[in-house]
């Protein structure tokens, strides 16, 4: 039993649910309000909510293309206050988009003042700019008072908005747009507004048409800031068939000759969505780093029209070369990523094709088409009834007049008879007793017939209930009475219409909205006469918005990509004299020429020199790491020698824990011994330890605590090698494996500690090493040392280091 029962007005209990389901529940209403209200454009008009309610918003303040300019913070603060709940500074950042040729193809606002500009700036305060709406976004507000779509509550249910607009483009795909839901994304690049009428055309003649035939007319997007589109035909079809894809966007060049064999390149339009000023930048950071090492400055002379300019190093580089290592390197080249995630009809998300999205913009105009007519018809069939009420007010004008003079209610006498005074036996009166022919009717009124009406006067005598019955009033050429709306048009007719060039003009304007009428109820009645006003109007728009509008030519080319042919880095590199210098901390540094290999050089507090050796700006170098793993770095990416250099884990992914073993300069063709602490080794190719990446390739295995020790050039018949015991083993090079990677086999036995040193020489020509006074010894009698792989050795001849190193 209920504890709770018996106790009077017991607050109910809050109802308990698992939280899985609270949180699910409620996490789905944000996603669906993200999805439909924020993120995902309507196939219809290609709009969001935030946009459709700035530009209905500037529609009602009047905001139109050939008017005045109004300030940005009135037409945010309105569309805040009125439609769209949110932060005004998001409505501003949004009308600003709207604004700017170089995100959208074909502007909606028509800004005044400082609304960003293609470097990045950020717009103006609201306070400071001003705007009106452009004749394309009047487009597609065209009809909306004729109740071309639906409309519904705002926010607080003060005002009705549209749900969507008449659009009498396809926006969607014009414009393009983007945005990021939860669990979907959609981005859509503007296309040119003639080709896709173009292709609208043809869909409505041929209805099944399939996705490559209206690419025909549609061969892809067209870029507000232009550039060039150098993806594959076939690969650009799959997408807009698919509606997911890729598109590379390349910027548009030239080379502008200075005379003297001397040329620089001049880049005139970059790619979509790119920021100049960051791309420079970019440009910049790669000739710091030497990436791009044929290229010398680059330059931003931009005014009104973009022109960066790209200085070569020479004048033999070929531009093709130096263009493509700057599409691969920097946004001069971009992949548009392709997703058309729309709301069919509003409400439901679908990744759509080409064709479907193009479908239901033309339904859509099909539906406000049919909504527009019916809307029309109902104005004219309003209109004709107070044209008839006019016309019978002129055949009867004596009557007309002296009711409206004479009568107590003129609206009530137009309308119905009053049997409670005396009838009148006259249905009109001549004027006078002259001749007067109607325009209107063709009628002579003296000729007329005025008798009474018995079976009018017999309905009015007494109704029922005893109450005077009301009878329609008769009028010439009317057999009923007139209706509250004639009879109010025509007291509200002024005096100088009463001409009689005024009667004509309501003949002229009867007959010509009756003809008028008919069409309309003929389009109505059929389809096809639908699908052939929609492909006028779309003609129309055609006309107005194809190559004589500003921008209204194809902006973006399309061309296929000439793709060079690889060029090794080294031939593009100035050769020049360098000498390489790593300090025993690891800065390293490239001085110019070949200097002295025993000249004094300065170092950090604490630090002196460990490797220098002469090199060219064309070399590459192989540095080899405790790790066993090998790094590759260009010298002519090697910073300076002016300063301290810079540390060499920088500029490859090396551990701090990790040693430098080695740094030499890469001949192709060359092998290399390397060997671990631990005794193992084995031959390897030098040009498989070349790294392409800054993580470098990792070639001998090592485990802790061995690590890696010997990497020398081969050269020679014979491999020697001495332990930190002392002990020398000399075996022949053909006992140890060729291998890319791995372990290794082992050199030498040890009862205790590891490998110190190994070597390659040749047999014939002796071992030789510096002995503790500087002096270079050769053996040549080495049987006493000589013996199989992985021996133990014997101890060192007399005069060997006491550091067991052969060098």
């Amino acid at each position: 039993m209920d504890e709770d029962a018996d106790i009077p007005n017991m607050p109910e209990r809050d109802q308990a649910e698992p939280l899985r389901r609270a949180i699910g529940d409620r996490y789905l209403t944000y996603a669906l309000s993200t999805i439909m209200h924020r993120a995902l454009p309507d196939a219809r008009d290609g709009l969001k909510p935030v946009h459709r309610r700035i530009l209905y918003a500037m529609r009602r303040l009047r905001l139109s293309s050939s008017g005045g300019f109004l300030k940005s913070a009135k037409i945010s603060g309105d569309t805040m206050g009125d439609f769209h709940p949110h932060g005004d500074a998001a409505i501003y950042d949004a009308m600003a988009r709207l604004a700017q040729d170089f995100t959208i193809r074909y502007p909606l606002v028509d800004g005044q003042g400082n609304f960003g500009n293609i470097d990045g700036d950020n717009p103006a305060a609201s306070r400071y700019t001003e705007a009106r709406m452009t004749i394309m976004s009047e487009a597609l507000l065209e009809g909306l008072d004729e109740n071309s779509v639906d409309f519904r509550p705002n926010y607080d249910g003060r005002l009705m908005e549209p749900s969507v607009l008449p659009a009498s483009y396809p926006n969607l795909l014009a414009n393009g747009s983007s945005g990021i839901a939860v669990g979907m994304a959609t981005n859509i690049p503007p296309h040119n507004i003639v080709e896709l009428i173009n292709a609208c055309l043809h869909l409505i003649k041929s209805p099944n048409a399939v996705d490559d035939t209206l690419l025909q007319y549609v061969p892809g997007p067209d870029f507000p800031t232009g550039g060039v589109i150098v993806e594959p035909p076939e690969n650009i079809a799959t997408a807009y068939r698919t509606g997911r894809g890729s598109i590379r966007l390349r910027a548009r060049w030239h080379t502008e000759d200075l005379g003297r064999g001397t040329w620089q390149v001049v880049v005139t339009e970059i790619p979509y969505q790119v920021q100049k000023s960051k791309l420079v930048e970019r440009i910049a950071e790669l000739i710091q780093t030497k990436k791009v090492p044929i290229l010398a400055d680059v330059r931003d002379e931009s005014a009104e029209d973009i022109r960066m300019i790209l200085e070569p190093k020479s004048k033999n580089v070929d531009p093709d070369v130096l263009m493509n290592m700057l599409f691969r390197n920097s946004d001069l080249e971009i992949r548009f990523s392709l997703n058309m995630n729309v709301l069919i009809d509003g409400v439901t998300p679908k990744v759509c094709s080409l064709k479907e999205v193009l479908r239901a913009f033309l339904d859509f105009r099909r539906e406000v088409l049919i909504r527009r007519a019916k809307h029309r018809m109902a104005k004219i069939d309003n209109r004709l009834e107070v044209l008839e009420g006019l016309i019978v007010a002129f055949l009867n004008l004596d009557r007309v007049i002296d009711i409206i003079r004479y009568d107590d209610d003129p609206k009530a006498a137009l309308m119905y008879e009053d049997w409670s005074k005396p009838h009148q036996d006259t249905v009109v009166r001549a004027t006078d007793e002259r001749d007067y022919v109607s325009p209107l009717a063709g009628i002579d009124v003296k000729s007329l017939e005025l008798r009474e009406d018995p079976e009018a006067i017999a309905r009015g005598v007494l109704a029922d209930d005893g109450t005077d019955a009301k009878v329609p009033a008769r009028f010439l050429g009317r057999s009923e009475g007139l209706s509250d709306v004639q009879a109010e048009a025509i007291l509200n007719m002024r005096l100088r219409s009463l001409r009689r060039l005024e009667e004509l003009e309501l003949v002229k304007e009867r007959d010509a909205l009756m003809e008028e009428r008919a069409g309309l109820e003929d389009l109505l009645d059929s389809e096809d006469l639908q699908w052939s006003r929609i492909g006028e109007e779309l003609k129309e728009v055609k006309k107005k918005f194809g190559k004589g509008l500003d921008r209204g030519a194809r902006l973006t080319s399309l061309a296929e990509a000439a793709e060079a042919e690889e060029v090794p880095l080294e031939a593009m590199i100035e050769r020049e004299p360098i000498t390489v210098v790593c300090s025993q901390m690891g800065w390293i540094r490239a001085m110019t020429g070949h200097i002295a290999l025993d000249r004094e050089l300065k170092f950090k507090d604490g630090d002196g020199p460990r490797f220098i050796f002469h090199a060219e700006t064309t070399d590459r170098l192989l540095v080899f790491a405790s790790t066993g793993r090998f790094y590759t770095v260009s010298a002519a990416s090697l910073p300076g020698g002016r300063g301290m250099g810079e540390p060499l884990r920088l500029m490859v992914d090396l551990p701090n824990e990790a040693e430098i073993i080695d740094i030499f300069i890469h001949k192709p063709g060359r092998k290399l011994l390397v060997a671990s602490s631990a005794g193992d080794g084995f031959i390897v190719p030098e040009d498989e330890v070349i790294a392409q990446t800054r993580s470098g390739k990792q070639v001998l295995n090592v485990r802790a605590p061995s690590r890696a020790l010997v990497c020398k050039t081969v050269d020679g018949d014979h491999v020697a090698v001495v332990g930190e015991n002392r002990k020398v083993l000399v075996f022949a090079l053909d006992e140890l494996p060729e291998m890319g990677r791995g372990k290794g086999v082992r050199l030498q036995k040890y009862k205790d500690g590891g490998l110190s040193d190994a070597r390659t020489f040749t047999l014939a020509e002796g071992l030789s090493w510096q002995d503790p006074a500087g002096r270079t010894r050769t053996e040549t009698a080495l049987e006493e040392w000589t013996g199989k792989r992985a021996g133990t050795g014997r101890m060192a001849p007399r005069g060997f280091p006491r550091d067991n190193k052969f060098t």
